[in-house]
């Protein structure tokens, strides 16, 4: 049996799907079992740190958002011996106070470490599946308005992420390692919208403001301590080529997806 976390976000709803298509038993623990959608023979449960959830699992697939010493004490005493935990990749560049992300996603890494698990971190850096930010202006029309229109990623497919949590959950070898995924080639934000475009069959156009207007115009919803983190973080990306890596491939012998792929794979997303 194995435990999968986040089980109806991007990431865990993908390595759902792989473990069933594997024929693998799965629990998927979630925070609103009711409203799963999960497919038939997937155990669901309801996310609680009692030793009754983990029963009959050694494995467990952990999002950080759940990981606490609390629910690792309950999965370590149950049985669960090897915890898959997705992390981020700014992780590895050490301690910075300054990004709340990373100490969150590093604190978690901690607990893990400390609490007598078996443990392989996922650490991927983009995720194309942030670009479905986008969506609902490009069902409104061909303009994207956005911040920074040459900053540069490696945005990695989501499926790719789940296909290495599945190798690094089955396969031996994976314990205390730390993978950074990304995808296979850099992109900008406007290369990125260019792309969508080219998948839904439209002309779309990426339209840069100045910070400040975008603070207001499209990111209110936001904390403001975390957005000028963000802006300053983006920023620092304009022309850079990102670090990128053949994790993906190296793992599950399949080469990391294009962003071009994976806008023709949620082409569906951005119709509306």
């Amino acid at each position: 049996m194995i435990l999968v976390t986040g089980a109806t976000g991007n990431v865990g709803r993908a390595l759902v799907d792989r473990l069933v298509a594997a024929g693998r038993p799965v629990r998927a623990l979630s925070r609103d079992p009711q409203k799963a959608a999960l497919p038939d023979g997937v155990e669901v449960m309801r996310l609680h740190p009692d030793k009754s959830v983990f029963e009959g699992a050694t494995k467990l697939f952990l999002y950080v958002q759940a990981a606490n010493a609390e629910l690792l004490t309950a999965a370590r005493e149950a049985g669960v011996r090897h915890v898959v935990f997705l992390s981020a990749g700014y992780v590895k560049e050490g301690a910075d106070d300054s990004n709340p992300l990373q100490v969150m996603h590093a604190n978690a890494e901690r607990a893990i470490r400390d609490s007598g698990l078996q443990w392989t971190f996922l650490r991927p850096h983009a995720f194309a599946v942030n670009a479905l930010s986008w969506a609902a202006q490009i069902h409104a029309g061909d303009t994207v308005r956005g911040v920074f229109a040459d900053a540069m990623s490696a945005p990695i497919h989501e499926d790719d992420i789940a296909a290495v949590a599945e190798h690094a959950l089955l396969d031996i070898g994976h314990e205390g390692a730390a993978h950074i995924l990304t995808g296979p080639a850099a992109t900008s934000n406007a290369d990125q919208i260019a792309a969508i475009g080219r998948a839904l069959g439209r002309d779309l156009e990426y339209v840069e403001l100045p910070p400040e207007q975008a603070a207001t115009e499209l990111f209110s919803h936001m904390p403001p301590h975390l957005l000028q983190f963000l802006l300053k973080s983006w920023a620092a990306t304009v022309g850079v080529t990102p670090e990128i890596t053949d994790t993906v491939e190296k793992i599950t012998g399949t080469p990391a997806r294009a962003f071009e792929q994976w806008a023709r794979d949620h082409a569906e997303d951005f119709r509306g």
